[in-house]
């Protein structure tokens, strides 16, 4: 069974930008994993700095009101990757879920970093480049044109362990197939 992973999805990273264009994707991701009753799983970061765009209680640290109605669970995490300290590991296995799918803010940080567990956990991962997002640009890291989705991308890509996809390669790959059938 697959199940969507959309992290950090919070008011305050969505409110630095505009980023639109990838939560219309991820709502269309979880409308289709609700859809094929195949579970949506959020994960809302827990920052303790009373400073963060995503404190803790505050309304920058929860989750896009348009998306959490998709939320079948929603688990809670102090690090970048979702599986540390966390129940998801176990909450995968009680559903019977053998391949997740990543998404999330911000794409150098969470979602890379839940991907990669993922896999080490013996999950089949699949990144959805283009419905990831980032708070950061190239002067953040000082690398002058710098596209960090696209690095981030890659790199999983190359690892010959993740697939990476952007939102309408799945499309083709998994909701045209399953339409058909």
């Amino acid at each position: 069974m697959k199940a969507l992973l959309v992290i950090d999805f919070q008011n305050g990273f969505l409110q630095m930008g505009d980023y639109n264009i990838e939560k219309e994707k991820v709502e269309n991701l979880a409308k289709d994993f609700r859809r094929n009753k195949q579970p949506v799983i959020f994960i809302r970061h827990k920052d303790e700095n009373s400073e963060s765009p995503i404190a803790d209680g505050s309304e920058g640290g929860n989750i896009d009101s348009d998306l959490v109605k998709y939320a079948d669970n929603i688990i809670e995490k102090s690090t970048p990757s979702a599986f540390f300290k966390t129940n998801l590991q176990e909450i995968l296995q009680s559903l019977g879920v053998n391949h997740v799918f990543v998404t999330g803010f911000n794409t150098e940080y969470c979602p890379q970093f839940t991907a990669i567990a993922a896999y080490d956990r013996g999950f089949q991962v699949t990144f959805i480049e283009d419905a990831t997002a980032t708070v950061n640009d190239e002067s953040t890291y000082e690398f002058p044109g710098l596209d960090i989705r696209d690095f981030v991308g890659s790199v999983l890509y190359w690892s010959n362990v993740i697939d990476v996809l952007n939102y309408e390669e799945y499309v083709e790959e998994y909701v045209e197939v399953e339409l058909k059938s």
